[in-house]
């Protein structure tokens, strides 16, 4: 009875994950967004691991005829994981068809109980940028205005820094955390018990009406599906995670050829070939403001090197969701980190940033490529923008709203350099019994944003209230883990060897 209904766009269905065990009992929910048939021959370059054994019999047994295949997105997982998949690794048995069609948009086998999908699985899309499978309700924003019993923590309040090595160091009154399902993990701080006068349109997470989260791209079926399978950068072959604005032919093509030091992009290798006999560039078109071996920073100006920032958005929208600029690219500036060699400086990451800023925002757009990524990279970029902000006398903060993978290197530095700051104050003053510091003091040091201070101090769970005040407890395990940290943390920014004079860009026209 299955067998008479098709699989079609819209409908939801368990699928085996690419990269999970054969015996796995995972079988996450899935849309399906489009289907394609492709000849046997080209069903390699949908498919991004080798042929399961019944799909090499079909092709085999089917050399005339094409082969139906399905893009899907999991439910509740990131848009990166979505992939091209055959029918072998569907329970369409399990199907859920399009409400359009069914009505009622229920399971084929609505009757019986060989269904284990929970109506909370067969609901609404997730947001794409939440990597975890349980979906979470959205922010109740009215519980972030609660009354609480204890004192407001201002970003002038000080505290008393105590080291202890038990566990529990102090019987404390703790700030009280919000437990409710609710209540969302978000970019910006959402404790009941701290006043901050954020942007409204941080607070609820959405576009600010300037930066890269200006030009607002309503999704629809084509921009959910990845339009480039595999380019080719440098030596390396990546598989992108997004959509990226490419011209149409070149989604036709099963790799697309950048050049790594201008970023054109070509067809074919021959192309690429050509094109290096006639590039000149070796090293990104700007400035040079920061080397250390193995490792250079270049400042562009987005309106000088019009078409070289244009080639870097698009290139960086393959593993970027929400932030795009492309063809708005001269308000910013874009800070590449390069490493060097005797063949040239090749791109490893980068950032931009708006040349003025009225919300303080020192970083718009940060990625590292797949290929440096997990190597300490991603914290060598957000150590360079707190640099800059330095050096201009500013605090500074990321444009909201984060990425997962960038709300997680963000929390890791700034967690890293206040535990530092916090540490060293204790070795300066041992003799007292607590040394004192505020969170303007803090921010002072350190270049990082009030905000992102107390969201950080509570997301270690290190401040308490206690006696009256409020009190920073680091124990000893706490202190341990942050110097074997340190010492992981290989590759750090030397403000010696950073040669940068920040502009006035208001008498500038842009």
């Amino acid at each position: 009875m299955v067998e008479s209904f098709e699989i079609v766009e819209g409908c939801r269905l368990p699928i085996h994950m690419r990269g999970a065990p054969n015996n796995s009992s995972e079988w996450p929910l899935a849309e399906v967004l489009k289907t394609l048939m492709v000849e046997p021959q080209h069903l390699h370059l949908y498919l991004k691991k080798p042929l399961n054994p019944s799909d090499t019999e079909m092709v085999l047994s089917n050399q005339n005829q094409t082969v139906k295949i399905y893009y899907v997105h999991y439910i509740d997982y990131n848009k990166r994981l979505d992939e091209w998949v055959t029918l072998d690794r569907m329970k369409v048995e399990k199907i859920q068809m399009p409400s359009s069609l069914t009505g009622h948009g229920q399971t084929i086998n609505q009757s019986s109980n060989s269904s284990n999908v929970s109506k909370n699985e067969l609901h609404d899309d997730s947001n794409p940028c939440s990597n975890k499978r349980k979906k979470k309700n959205p922010p109740n924003l009215n519980s972030l205005n609660r009354v609480q019993s204890q004192p407001v923590l201002s970003h002038n309040s000080s505290f008393s820094v105590l080291l202890n090595s038990d566990s529990k160091p102090i019987d404390s009154e703790p700030i009280e955390k919000e437990e409710n399902s609710n209540i969302s993990q978000s970019n910006e701080i959402t404790k009941p018990d701290i006043n901050i006068n954020e942007n409204s349109n941080q607070s609820t997470g959405l576009p600010r009406p300037t930066g890269s989260m200006v030009q607002v791209v309503h999704e629809d079926v084509l921009t959910r599906i990845k339009n480039i399978q595999t380019i080719y950068l440098g030596k390396h072959l990546i598989e992108p995670w997004y959509f990226a604005p490419y011209p149409q032919e070149l989604s036709q093509c099963p790799i697309v050829y950048i050049c790594e030091y201008c970023l054109k992009f070509m067809k074919s290798m021959k192309c690429l070939e050509r094109h290096r006999q006639k590039c000149k560039l070796y090293h990104p078109p700007g400035n040079e403001i920061y080397r250390k071996h193995p490792l250079s920073f270049f400042e562009v100006d987005g309106r000088k090197n019009k078409n070289y920032t244009q080639n870097l958005c698009l290139l960086a929208k393959l593993f970027l969701d929400h932030k795009f600029l492309h063809y708005d690219t001269d308000a910013f500036l874009f800070y590449i980190l390069t490493e060097y060699d005797s063949n040239g400086f090749h791109i490893v990451g980068y950032f931009s940033k708006e040349k003025e800023s009225s919300e303080d925002y020192n970083v718009a757009c940060i990625l590292t490529l797949p290929p440096y990524q997990r190597l300490g990279y991603g914290k060598v970029l957000i150590e360079f923008s707190y640099e800059l902000s330095k050096i201009e006398g500013k605090t500074g903060t990321p444009e909201k709203p984060l990425s997962d993978l960038g709300l997680l290197c963000y929390r890791r530095y700034w967690s890293i350099t206040i535990l530092d700051v916090l540490v060293s104050l204790k070795q300066k003053e041992p003799d007292q019994d607590k040394a004192q510091i505020s969170i303007q003091e803090l921010s002072e040091i350190t270049s990082i944003k009030k905000e992102d201070i107390v969201s950080t101090l509570q997301h270690l769970n290190i401040i308490t209230y206690y006696k009256g005040q409020y009190v920073i407890v680091l124990d000893s395990n706490l202190i341990e883990n942050h110097n074997q940290a340190m010492k992981k943390r290989k590759i750090r920014i030397d403000p010696k060897l950073l040669h940068w004079t920040p502009k006035d860009w208001s008498k500038h026209k842009f």
